[in-house]
């Protein structure tokens, strides 16, 4: 095709866009992929974008990884939806698996988004309870039906009525941006919880939290302050949930999270990273929890749940995972690129922190030439995309100043080089033009 036939094209396509498409928060990019490959995005006419967020801080594999294309294959052509009552191999199996790998933990629901996982667990935590409020973090994000959105507080809580009575949000502790001069994060917490105690009616049932909380900032809660919070939740009968959405399955450089501070929830909710961009998510628990649920007839039956085509891709990410040692390439690779972002931040005095673990990483902007932290992290998103880096996602709400950059655990050296690169530059012609 021509340059021109191409423009025609992509202009007829844009207009189907704003005729027929509902939006659902931001704008749509500029870059319309047809074909992705490893941690690269192709559009029509062959121009390459290197992928930063691995879509959408899901495929931890890269894209069209040679074992998940060959899993669907095999799997669709065999088993794809069941009846929801109606087990199959591998269901069981992908179970199994997740609980060999967090023994503690071993029952196992499968669902299908991560907003679904977390549904599932405030219910399930309700339930057990027998109490109904719900305790988040001020910055979290988990999801965006009902209970998930209640326990959502980065964004999405305006125009749309009350939500669920018996939420109640605590700020986590930020390093950079500290609430309180010299107060420590123990005493923010004790603090905190000493609001709850006063504050709520004595029902609390959980306390929902990402180990790091990526929409919210990219706050990496420090080492201790689990133990803290779970000490806590002990200390008045609440459960502990922890949504490793976006951490679990290696991109921290552990499998989860949760292990570098040695503190294992009560509810574990897995999603994004665990179905590698398909749709596949996790609740996981005890026995006690699971028998007391059953006890006390839990239901969250759905259309979906433990269906085996996307068990089959499930268990083949955690198969691949392990095999190549990609926990420890993420610890690896988020080494190298920690450091080459650490000397953008050195070259210029608009990026202000560079946080994270692993291949989970924070960069946050400060004001620069007029301009405030979220629209220098704006300016240089964009521009970035024309240079050809897709480096952050999702602007809405708070903390539109730090952009989140995560590759796939398969990145290579130099395609993390390459993006370290392509964002300096992005950078440097944002300030040039202040």
């Amino acid at each position: 095709m021509t340059v021109d036939a191409i423009a025609d094209e992509a202009g007829a396509f844009w207009s189907r866009v704003g005729r027929h498409l509902l939006g659902y928060g931001g704008d749509f990019v500029p870059f319309v992929p047809v074909r992705a490959e490893g941690s690269f995005l192709y559009d029509k006419a062959g121009r390459r974008v290197l992928d930063f967020t691995s879509g959408q801080m899901s495929a931890i594999l890269g894209h069209s990884h040679p074992d998940i294309v060959a899993t669907v294959r095999e799997a669709v052509g065999r088993l794809d939806h069941l009846f929801s009552s109606m087990l199959s191999a591998p269901v069981v199996d992908l179970a199994e698996a997740l609980a060999g790998l967090v023994p503690d933990l071993p029952r196992v629901m499968l669902l299908s988004t991560g907003g679904e996982a977390n549904e599932a667990a405030i219910r399930l935590a309700k339930l057990v309870t027998g109490r109904w409020e719900i305790v988040g973090f001020a910055q979290s994000w988990h999801g965006m039906t009902g209970g998930a959105a209640a326990a959502t507080y980065k964004a999405g809580r305006r125009g749309i009525g009350p939500l669920a009575p018996g939420n109640f949000a605590i700020p986590a502790p930020n390093a950079y941006c500290p609430r309180f001069a010299g107060v420590s994060w123990q005493q923010e917490l004790d603090d905190a919880f000493d609001q709850l105690d006063r504050q709520c009616t004595g029902n609390l049932a959980a306390f929902i939290a990402e180990p790091i909380l990526s929409s919210g900032g990219v706050i990496d809660l420090p080492l201790g302050y689990l133990a803290a919070l779970a000490a806590h939740c002990r200390a008045r009968g609440m459960l502990l949930i922890l949504d490793e959405a976006q951490t679990g399955v290696g991109r921290t450089g552990l499998m989860f999270a949760f292990e570098r501070d040695g503190v294992v929830p009560d509810i574990l909710t897995l999603s994004k990273t665990l179905g590698a961009g398909l749709p596949l998510s996790a609740v996981m628990t005890g026995d006690a929890i699971a028998d007391e649920a059953k006890a006390r007839e839990f239901l969250f039956y759905t259309t979906h749940v433990n269906d085996p085509l996307p068990a089959a891709v499930g268990l083949k990410v955690l198969e691949v995972v392990q095999r190549d040692g990609l926990a420890a390439r993420a610890g690896v690779m988020g080494a190298r690129l920690t450091a080459g972002l650490r000397g953008l931040q050195q070259r210029y005095a608009c990026v202000g922190d560079v946080r994270g673990r692993g291949l989970l990483l924070g960069l946050e902007f400060s004001a620069s030439g007029g301009r405030d932290a979220a629209a220098v992290s704006d300016a240089v998103t964009d521009l970035a995309l024309e240079l050809g880096l897709s480096a952050n996602i999702v602007r809405a709400g708070a903390s539109g100043g730090v952009m989140r950059i995560a590759p796939p655990l398969t990145v290579s050296e130099a395609e993390v080089d390459l993006g370290v690169a392509l964002l300096g530059e992005a950078i440097g012609k944002v300030v040039a033009a202040d």
